[in-house]
């Protein structure tokens, strides 16, 4: 899958499922919960102890699934996940030398951004999407005021998506959006109710829409 692959499919199916957990154990099930309610595209975080191990087992599983890997800070993290099986890199910041490294690895760097600046930044390094992180208090009104001056940006906004306000993102121009805690709930986790999380995951696919 070149990266070109990768920044489509994202826009077709305009969300991915990004799992952020301190539990091994449970990881690969709660990601097994999301992709049984729909998702695709799944991220795993740097932060969870023995990613690669589990980027590496989840893949395999699932080759249909395209599997990144999120919190990448560095470039040998880049490598590192590319090789246990990461086929998108996404960053909280901009990191010149990292999104040069997912070039160089043949996969879709993502990098954080917040303000113009920085997504002007990402764009002109080599990142084909920028992440939008953290949300800002103005929601989807930032997406549509800085696409305004810069329409070739792809803006993905992850913190402070959810439900009810998804539609918004999307209509003020965001390319896709990513789910993280409105679909893994730490005490659904916790508790192991993987139905639940099946369920959550259904029901903010339902609210993305075609």
């Amino acid at each position: 899958m070149t990266p070109s692959d990768f920044v489509a499919r994202l826009g077709q199916v305009k969300a991915s499922a990004i799992l952020r957990t301190n539990d091994a154990d449970a990881a690969i099930d709660a990601m097994e919960a999301a992709v049984r309610g729909g998702f695709s595209i799944c991220e795993f975080t740097l932060t969870i102890p023995d990613v690669h191990d589990i980027i590496r087992e989840f893949s395999r599983r699932h080759p249909q699934v395209i599997v990144g890997a999120g919190t990448v800070l560095g470039v040998e993290e880049a490598h590192q996940a590319v090789e246990a099986g990461a086929r998108f890199l996404v960053s909280p910041v901009v990191d010149e030398a990292v999104i040069a490294a997912a070039t160089e690895l043949g996969v879709a760097a993502m990098p954080g951004t917040h303000t113009a600046t920085e997504m002007l930044t990402a764009y002109r390094a080599g990142a084909p999407l920028q992440k939008l992180f953290p949300a800002p208090g103005i929601g989807p009104d930032y997406v549509k005021a800085c696409l305004g001056p810069m329409p070739f940006l792809r803006l993905v906004p992850t913190h402070g998506v959810n439900k009810d306000n998804v539609r918004a993102w999307l209509a003020a121009g965001a390319y896709a959006i990513g789910f993280v805690a409105p679909l893994f709930d730490s005490e659904l986790i916790a508790e192991g109710r993987y139905d639940a999380l099946e369920a959550r995951a259904r029901e903010l696919l339902a609210a993305v829409g075609d």
